[in-house]
């Protein structure tokens, strides 16, 4: 964390050789999480370097009140966002359409322990799952992949994605829910 504040200084100065090591100390960090959001290695690799245009644009801007991984996951997250949003595509499930009445939410509340999530060793679950979050609209998706895949709190989303805590949590809720049905009516 020193070493990082280190070089987030010096880069800050002008430091070519700090930037660069900036650079490669996120670079698979930021290129995983673009690939887990839009789901394409091409589009991956462009929002890797608008990513990393943006921080060195803007790094006089950070402060360090957060981690630079929180500014990165920021970045990432708003590119891959504004590009699905310029598709605008019918690929994706509106869950603000769905009606949080008492049948709906019976109809999706299926016991999410039950889904051996982490330890998804069956490739055709592997499928199952990476299928159900690509029909996740993108809004929902960057909420449950800060949250259950990086592990990150709920009040760390917020802060990356610029939302508040009950947004994020309402956001997983409809994320997950989606997931376990769309998951059970696979195994249908």
């Amino acid at each position: 964390m020193q070493e990082e504040k280190l070089l987030i200084s010096l880069a800050k100065s002008g430091d070519k050789a700090a930037l660069t090591e900036l650079v490669k100390l996120y670079e698979s960090t930021i290129y995983n999480f673009a690939f887990k959001i839009c789901r394409d290695k091409e589009k991956a690799e462009n929002i890797m370097q608008e990513t990393f245009y943006s921080m060195i644009k803007s790094l006089n801007q950070f402060e360090g009140d957060s981690k630079l991984s929180t500014w990165l996951y920021r970045i990432v997250s708003n590119h891959c966002l504004m590009g699905a949003r310029k598709l605008k595509s019918s690929n994706f499930v509106s869950l603000d359409e769905i009606e949080d009445d008492e049948n709906n939410v019976k109809e999706l509340a299926v016991d999410w322990d039950s889904i051996p999530f982490k330890s998804t060793e069956n490739d055709e679950l592997k499928k199952i799952l990476d299928d159900s979050i690509k029909k996740l609209h993108p809004d929902y998706r960057v909420v449950f992949l800060l949250r259950d895949v990086e592990g990150l709190s709920t009040e760390e989303t917020a802060n990356i994605l610029e939302l508040t805590v009950p947004a994020v949590k309402s956001r997983l809720h409809r994320a997950r829910a989606f997931l376990r049905n769309d998951i059970n009516e696979a195994f249908k």
